[in-house]
Formats: structure tokens, sequence, C-alpha cells
């Protein structure tokens, strides 16, 4: 079973509100997960197939 964490600090996806995951936006083949505290603080995110980082 795949963890359902975020992809910058391992916090729980389920525990952290306004957590979101999404294909990214580049190759779509990699689901990016990341928590409301990464995403409220801009904290940069890696694509795992492609290399790919945004905001």
């Amino acid at each position: 079973m795949e963890k359902n964490v975020c992809d910058n600090c391992s916090r729980d996806l389920l525990v952290s509100g306004d957590s979101v995951q999404f294909k990214c936006p580049k190759c779509l083949a990699h689901v990016i997960k990341r928590c409301g505290k990464c995403r409220s603080n801009a904290v940069k995110y890696t694509c795992a197939s492609c290399g790919f980082s945004g905001p």
C-alpha cells in the first residue's frame, strides 16, 4: 500500500489540513503529494519521474 504522506516533509496527509495530490504538470506520470504547511510556506517540490520542480 502506498504511503499517503507529503513528498517534502513526510507529514501524514490525512492529519494535515489543506493537503493536495496532483499529477506532475510536466510528465503527468508521478503523483505529487503536498501537505498544507508545505503549500503555505511555498516549499519547492520535485517530480521523482522527470525532475520538474515547482513552488
